[in-house]
Parts: C-alpha cells; structure tokens; sequence
C-alpha cells in the first residue's frame, strides 16, 4: 500500500503538496520498440540519433509498458532481463513509475507478487557498505523484512534499476565473485553483477534504464535473454 502510495502521489513540478497531480493523468505513452539486442554503442547520444536518422528504416516491433516481460512473437524462452535505453528526458523514469502503479492497482502483471524499484543513484551510496540480497530490499523496504519476508526463490519477483547512466559502481562483470545465495552479504556491486548475469536469483525479472552512452556497462555476452527497448517519440495519452 505505501508503494503504490508514494507512485500514486507523484508531485508535477513546484505543485504544493496538498494539490498533487496523479500520475495517471500525466502520463505520456511512450513509443517503445524491441531491438538491440547484444549490441552497445558509446557514441554520444546526439550522434547516435543522427546516424540512426540515415540507416535504412527496418520493421519494428512495438511494446506495451504492460507487456515489457511477456514473451514476444518468435521467442520460445521468457523475457528475464531488459534494458530500456533513451536520451535523457524522454520518460524511462516515468515509465518504471506507471508499471509499478499499474502492478500495485493490480491493472496489469498480476502474476508478480513484488516488484521492487530502486535507483542506481541511491544505490551508489551504500557502494562501501555490504548487504545481503535479502538485506537490501529490507533496507529499501522494511515492510517486507516486518512481513518476516526472507526468500524469494518462491515469488514472481521484478526488480527495477532505474539510471544505470548515473551508476558509479564499478560493475566488474569479469572479476566479481560469483554469487547464488540470497541470504549471503557481499558488495552492492557484487549483487548487482550476479543479478544481472543471471547467477543470483536467477527466476527474478530485472529492468534496467539507461541512457544509450552508458548502455555499454552491461556486456553484450551477459548470459540472459535480453530486450533493448528503444524510445522513438511520444504520443499523448488521454
């Protein structure tokens, strides 16, 4: 309830506290489309739009927000892992938000049983401290350590990393140990690269977003089905 709360309770602007705008109204639905896959470019973020603008158009394959995890026509394996990448502004924030919102007032996902958002900027503070798996969320979300929540290899489990553009972690996909057990205490960075590579808790469904410049910190050879999801344009939603 306090997560959907706070995602319901989204502020527009200098708005006053006691005047909220909700997120539902002003929510923009983005244009998202699947491809990507394995690749990472390092260009500058205007570059790689320019050249993008001149390379032959090629059919796409658009996305609900609702559907980021559903399996795709043409694939057999279920979508894990996805990395949604867009220029600075566009709404990635904003639409980890309305699919939070949309799980909590059980609209959509209603498979899921917990979906867990966090921000590689919060998560850049705790950088010299260790956690467990299991510790990190019950720091982010005590409700769940007073739930006596202590595993979650039994639950349908999303976990949103919001920013990886603003990560300054060294995510050492080569080097890190390797880590299966959610109750072990390591380094964030150490959990994140064994979340992401698929070692740690590897039913989970992990969501990344990224600028298209920082998109390079994940390796293309990560061991997971992976989905780059590309903004194209907005268009209102009424």
């Amino acid at each position: 309830m306090m997560m959907m709360m706070m995602m319901i309770m989204m502020i527009k602007g200098i708005a006053k506290a006691e005047n909220p705008t909700l997120l539902n109204q002003i929510y923009t639905e983005l244009y998202i489309t699947e491809g990507g896959t394995g690749e990472v470019n390092d260009e500058h973020e205007v570059r790689q739009i320019e050249t993008a603008s001149r390379k032959p158009e090629r059919p796409e394959t658009t996305i609900r927000q609702e559907d980021i995890f559903k399996v795709s026509p043409g694939r057999d394996e279920p979508i894990r892992r996805v990395m949604t990448k867009g220029v600075a502004g566009i709404g990635k924030t904003v639409l980890t938000q309305k699919f939070t919102l949309d799980w909590a007032e059980d609209k959509d996902n209603q498979d899921i049983q917990f979906t867990f958002p966090f921000t590689f900027r919060e998560l850049n503070v705790l950088k010299k401290k260790k956690f467990s798996l299991v510790e990190l969320v019950h720091h982010f979300f005590p409700e769940t350590k007073e739930a006596g929540i202590c595993r979650f290899e039994e639950f349908q489990v999303v976990f949103i990393f919001d920013g990886l553009d603003e990560c300054r972690l060294p995510l050492d996909f080569k080097n890190n140990e390797t880590l299966t057990d959610v109750t072990v205490s390591t380094s964030v960075d150490v959990l994140l690269t064994n979340l992401i590579s698929g070692k740690l808790l590897p039913s989970a469904h992990l969501w990344i977003t990224t600028r298209p410049a920082a998109a390079n910190q994940i390796p293309p050879e990560c061991p997971s089905p992976c989905l780059c999801a590309l903004f194209i344009k907005t268009k209102n939603h009424n």
